[in-house]
């Protein structure tokens, strides 16, 4: 048994996270932990790269539960401790690419999406499933202004949702996920741009109809809902033909994106 801190307290894995081969696609070095927990966009807590990391320290994550409803034959809601007992954390090594044209290889720590999803009896009615993340504004100074429409939305269709590669992240670098990263519980979708994998879950909604997202709410013509990352298809205010490896220095040059991130 491993024990890793979560927040506040800690909670315990029921195996130590492994290296699963099927998710370790990437051919680049690991981006350093230092700065996947330093340059970050969480405008929950700030809008600028090191906001997350200086404003979330004291950011409580325990107790946390997160619940699933709508489309479902069964409402649940179950706690972060009960979330990571039910399903062994084990190490997958993704590349994230933000919308913004820059990367990093993260090896992060989870598990597949829809085995959470198997805890509730989806009725045929369910399309789409919708992300809700926490809303504080009392911890989280960044949602105390209108810079999106709090609190945070992110949606998938269904079949995407069920997708094995599409993940709960629980921790990264063998450790418990970092309050700036998204602590207690997040999602990563690795074909997709950034934004798509919503931080800090508390909601998971099935619904009929494909869900508006905060950023689609916010800019619908710069932010689609697929949002999948194409190198062809450039953002309206810059090329996404390219991107920047975070720590490799501003002189470095830039990479090709691949289509779906590589993991098409």
């Amino acid at each position: 048994i491993k024990s890793i801190g979560l927040g506040v307290g800690s909670i315990s894995l029921n195996s130590i996270p492994f290296l699963n081969n099927a998710y370790s696609q990437n051919k680049t070095k690991l981006t350093s932990y230092e700065d996947i927990t330093t340059y970050n966009n969480y405008y929950e807590f700030g809008t600028s790269k090191s906001d997350p990391y200086r404003n979330s320290q004291e950011f409580i994550t325990k107790p946390w539960s997160v619940t699933i409803e709508g489309e479902v034959e069964n409402r649940v809601t179950i706690s972060a401790e009960e979330i990571i007992s039910l399903f062994p954390s084990e190490e997958r090594i993704y590349k994230l690419r933000c919308v913004e044209g820059w990367s990093m290889v993260i090896p992060w720590m989870g598990f597949s999406l829809s085995k959470l999803l198997s805890k509730v009896s989806i009725k045929n009615t369910a399309k789409f499933v919708e992300f809700e993340s926490v809303y504080d504004p009392e911890q989280m100074n960044g949602q105390r202004y209108p810079v999106l429409n709090w609190p945070y939305r992110e949606g998938l269709r269904i079949d995407e949702a069920m997708h094995p590669i599409t993940t709960v992240v629980t921790g990264l670098y063998g450790k418990a996920l970092p309050n700036q990263n998204g602590a207690p519980l997040r999602i990563f979708v690795p074909w997709k741009y950034g934004f798509k994998s919503a931080k800090a879950i508390v909601k998971i909604k099935l619904v009929e109809n494909m869900p508006t997202s905060s950023w689609m709410r916010s800019s619908p013509r710069e932010y689609g809902f697929y949002s999948n990352v194409n190198p062809n298809v450039s953002h309206p205010r810059w090329s996404q033909a390219t991107e920047r490896v975070i720590g490799e220095g501003i002189l470095a040059p830039r990479i090709e994106t691949e289509m779906f991130n590589g993991y098409g």
